[in-house]
């Protein structure tokens, strides 16, 4: 149905020009641009080297649709180098895309790729037209009048969460730039005024937990209002409202070096994006000691900590979930100190499937079996199921700090096990106390986990508990193996300590990242032993040793400011 839409918008009347035109709010990715300039393209994990050749010649070369290819976000990067060179190309790719794909063909003809797509044609409008001949203006805006018109057909259609969202989103920004679309606007700011009070739940959350994606939707809001309020169009009050509700949480899910907690397919966001985006919002308003979309928070002087305390997401949200139940990160000042692998997406079905896992989460897993479990549906995707029907969590404060005490029973119907998991922040963030419980809550439970404990013949169910290190965390096992010294680049040490396992050691890890050719080799901190009665405890502790110099610290520390 798209593509006959796609085709119908084809037909259609031409823009002759823009309206009003917005100024790009984008944050590119400078290094990403020069990638791209020096022929390095990375499509869904593979990486294509081809110099001087089209971006739509190099992802013909992987086996791979290539939706992101055709939202055209690399323009971001390509305007973050900003020089000739990099102006070329945009106006060449784009062009190139307009003769293969502009009249109805390809894989960029669904609704939030269009949206997405048109976004970026009319904020780069001025870098993508500077130099141009008449002719190449033409086809840029007859191209634009289409996917508009092909958008104001199809966006009803769009499944809900960040793809309707961008879908609506290109429906207004073309429609308040382009001239000769004015009619369209109307019907779509009603779609996104309900789209606001419907998606964005009452604690400002959404349904897919993913916090980069929350951002991703609070930058369109923002971009949405700034463009209506220089058209001089009424604001709806809803979309206010809808910013107001998600500028708390994002501040709860934001560490202390400015980036995001990495939960469910999301990644930290480029540098200063988060921090722009709360700008926008125009409130101050922080949150309180209490949950934020399934998420909980310890803050105290540099230390930021989160903990996702939540079931994954269910439903079509489950497509990015993760089995990332309890499992926490910790940011120290601008330096992230223990982290979750992220998702693989970028890197290949392989490794997406890896960074979904438990074991690739900072968190206790039972052998290697995750607390949900992939299965696989009809149309080939990959949804949690089987995971904690229960997870329970409390915030409160102790005589010297914080704490942050939590469940799930993620495990009870497969070994009768409930992981109990308790973190304690002082007040000074120099010190956090944790305890890991394998335990049985109800009697009920206990044959279960005999029969699992017959199944390993009587040798105790294996669990580990991992701590993942962000890979600029120099680790070393100190001697005698009592503890682990955790160096930062910044040469702040951190002291890591438990009892409780039977084996303490350093196992290789990695760092998945969007935006880089390859995966972050990194370390972990792994604990690990055998669970042999109803109960089993493991207490653990991180201390700073050594704190950076005041002088040595950066002078925009964003521990210190308030977003």
């Amino acid at each position: 149905m798209d593509r006959l839409h796609a085709r119908l918008a084809a037909r259609t009347r031409p823009a002759t020009g823009f309206r009003s035109n917005p100024e790009p709010r984008m944050i590119g990715h400078f290094a990403r641009g020069r990638q791209l300039l020096a022929g390095n393209f990375l499509f869904s994990g593979q990486l294509v080297e081809a110099p001087n050749t089209s971006i739509w010649d190099a992802v013909t070369q992987v086996d791979a649709s290539a939706p992101e290819v055709h939202g055209f976000a690399w323009l971001d990067d390509l305007a973050a180098v900003g020089d000739n060179k990099a102006r070329m190309a945009a106006q060449t790719w784009l062009h190139d895309w307009i003769d293969r794909y502009g009249q109805g063909g390809g894989d960029g003809w669904t609704p939030d790729v269009t949206g997405r797509r048109l976004i970026r044609w009319i904020a780069h409008g001025f870098f993508l037209l500077r130099g141009a001949d008449k002719d190449a203006s033409e086809a840029y805006f007859r191209s634009a009048a289409q996917q508009a018109i092909f958008l104001s057909r199809r966006w009803k259609a769009t499944r809900s969460g960040l793809p309707r969202f961008e879908a609506v989103a290109g429906m207004i920004y073309a429609g308040l730039s382009l001239q000769g679309i004015e009619d369209r606007v109307t019907p779509a700011i009603a779609m996104l005024t309900r789209d606001c009070d419907r998606q964005i739940g009452p604690d400002g959350g959404i349904a897919s937990r993913n916090p980069e994606e929350l951002l991703e939707i609070l930058t369109l809001l923002t971009w949405v209002e700034t463009a209506l309020t220089e058209a001089e169009h009424p604001v709806p009050s809803a979309l206010r409202e809808a910013m107001g509700r998600i500028a708390p949480t994002l501040r709860a899910l934001r560490h202390s070096d400015g980036g995001l907690a990495r939960f469910h397919g999301g990644g930290r966001g480029l540098d200063g994006w988060l921090d722009q985006a709360l700008a926008a919002v125009g409130t101050m308003e922080q949150p309180d000691r209490t949950l934020q979309m399934g998420y909980g928070r310890l803050a105290a002087g540099r230390t930021t900590l989160i903990t996702d305390v939540a079931p994954p997401p269910g439903g079509v949200s489950a497509a990015q979930a993760h089995a990332s139940t309890l499992a926490m990160e910790v940011t120290s000042g601008r330096r992230p100190l223990i982290v979750n692998c992220g998702s693989g997406v970028s890197f290949g079905p392989d490794w997406r499937r890896a960074g979904r896992a438990t074991p690739s989460h900072s968190t206790l897993g039972i052998d290697t079996r995750s607390s949900s479990l992939l299965s696989t549906q009809r149309d080939g995707s990959e949804v949690m199921t089987d995971g904690p029907v229960e997870v329970q969590s409390e915030i409160s404060t102790v005589a010297d700090g914080y704490r942050l005490a939590m469940a799930h029973d993620g495990y009870r119907v497969s070994h009768g096990l409930t992981h109990v998991r308790t973190l304690d922040l002082t007040l000074d963030g120099r010190a956090i106390a944790g305890e890991d419980l394998l335990t049985i809550l109800d009697p009920e439970d206990e044959p279960v986990f005999d029969r699992a404990l017959d199944a390993e013949t009587l040798q105790g169910i294996p669990w580990s508990v991992r701590f993942h290190l962000h890979p600029e965390v120099e680790a070393a096992v100190d001697l005698g193996g009592a503890a682990v010294s955790l160096t930062q680049k910044s040469g702040e040490i951190w002291v890591f300590r438990q009892d409780g396992a039977e084996d303490m050691r350093l196992e290789a890890s990695v760092y998945l990242e969007n935006g880089r050719l390859r995966p972050r080799a990194a370390q972990q901190v792994v604990l690990s032993g055998r669970a042999l009665s109803y109960a089993t405890r493991i207490r653990w502790s991180l201390s700073k040793a050594q704190d950076v110099p005041t002088a040595l610290r950066d002078v925009d520390d964003p521990a210190a400011l308030e977003f």
